[in-house]
């Protein structure tokens, strides 16, 4: 069985070294003609670095990222509203890791190369259209050299939020929904902040910052580099810059509605000030549709289930999405019915995360303290209590696949190798 996967990035790579374990052939598509190592920081949940220990990347996740050891969320003041053990320290058998998006990618993309060879990845060259029928899938590429085309039994589309892929199922979907909130980031290096291993989310929907350490080496030397999100709502009638992970932000556009976050445990605006390079990213998702498989073609990521940043579950959710696929791929002999087993195992479960997240999901914690207690509180438990908050926490857990006795219990998605014709 050959599979092709177009887009090289978290998505991609992940469902390339998963096809690859279970026996399948693989060749990676990606449009970039060269791959480098851009974003921020990103959280991978403990249910994905599961998936990343038994492709056998444990050691080298573990190795370029920070174990994160609690989840606080605060109010716009810095007051603790929860705080929670994560990872190992909450009784999970596998880590959350906080790591940089680039530093993440690259070493997946090493372990492609390693495992599939140099010459199964394929730069430049920018998908078009695929034709698929039940014998098989065929695409369309446009290269340096002029247009090209593959052929394999299936065709995965992991190519992102502007799949080209998804628009020719969906030629009427249009632009990505935007909800009014643009986000800041950058990383920089600072003072640790309680023990340099805890991830802080501060604030409510319309003003909110979000920092955690990503970088072990600075670690090693009693510092801290800090990814840090710096998150605003706009007026409805507001319009922004068209989406893009590289655009440079500016300081004067979100920088003085933090200027007063000055806590006693991080100093927000001098962390802002301190950092080299702001990009800047409107919050963006799609509407959850009805398919994501026609014929031997299906969609895997943020080409099937790009959803608004919130949870920590985007990149998460695209390694579940490349395990689930490879497992089925392998444990049923009709490959149309795999991929349908495919999207009843995550179409439905990403669609819930999609909307989970568009209600603030987990840090709507934040919002409701905000709402009882805008100018501050000195009772947590007279704006809220530790039931409700448990409850909130609990639930968004529960839908993203990520609550501990379940995910610890959970049947592996390694099956055993079989040669496939």
């Amino acid at each position: 069985m050959r599979a092709i996967v177009v887009g090289g990035g978290i998505g991609g790579l992940s469902a390339a070294l998963s096809l690859h374990a279970v026996g399948i052939d693989v060749d990676v598509y990606e449009s970039a003609r060269e791959l480098k190592p851009l974003g921020v920081g990103i959280n991978v949940l403990p249910h994905a670095v599961r998936e990343l220990t038994e492709l056998g990347l444990g050691p080298e996740l573990a190795a370029r990222g920070i174990a994160t050891q609690a989840l606080v969320y605060a109010s716009r003041h810095g007051k603790e509203i929860w705080r929670e053990p994560r990872g190992l320290e909450a009784g999970y058998l596998w880590p959350q890791v906080s790591i940089h998006r680039g530093v993440l990618q690259m070493f997946l993309l090493d372990a492609v190369v390693a495992r599939l060879g140099q010459e199964r990845v394929h730069l430049g060259c920018r998908a078009e259209r695929v034709h698929s029928s039940s014998r098989g899938a065929e695409l369309w590429l446009r290269t340096a050299s002029g247009d090209a085309r593959v052929t394999g039994d299936l065709v995965v589309a992991a190519e992102g939020i502007h799949s080209a892929l998804r628009k020719q199922f969906y030629p009427d979907e249009g632009p990505p929904k935007w909800n009014q909130r643009v986000l800041w980031r950058g990383v920089t290096e600072a003072e640790p902040f309680w023990g340099g291993r805890t991830m802080v989310m501060a604030g409510y929907q319309d003003e909110k910052f979000v920092c955690y350490p990503i970088d072990p080496g600075t670690a090693a030397r009693g510092r801290s580099l800090i990814n840090w999100v710096a998150e605003l709502r706009f007026p409805d009638t507001q319009v922004w810059r068209s989406e893009d992970w590289s655009r440079e932000g500016r300081l004067e556009d979100f920088l003085p509605a933090f200027e007063n976050w000055r806590f006693e445990w991080l100093d927000v605006p001098g962390l802002i000030r301190a950092t080299s390079r702001v990009y800047e990213y409107p919050m963006v998702d799609r509407d959850p549709v009805d398919s994501w498989t026609f014929g031997r073609t299906t969609l895997l990521g943020d080409a099937a289930h790009p959803m608004y940043p919130i949870g920590s579950n985007g990149a998460s959710q695209a390694i579940l999405d490349g395990r689930t696929l490879a497992f089925e791929l392998a444990t049923c002999d009709d490959i149309a019915a795999a991929l349908h087993r495919y999207e009843q195992a995550r179409r439905p479960a990403t669609s819930k995360i999609v909307i989970a997240n568009r209600g603030n999901g987990p840090e709507q914690v934040m919002q409701i303290v905000h709402e009882r207690a805008p100018d501050g509180f000195s009772s947590l438990e007279s704006v809220i209590s530790r039931a409700e908050l448990e409850a909130i926490n609990l639930r968004y857990k529960q839908i993203a696949g990520f609550e501990c006795a379940a995910l610890n219990a959970r049947p592996s998605l390694t099956p055993p190798i079989r040669a496939r014709a």
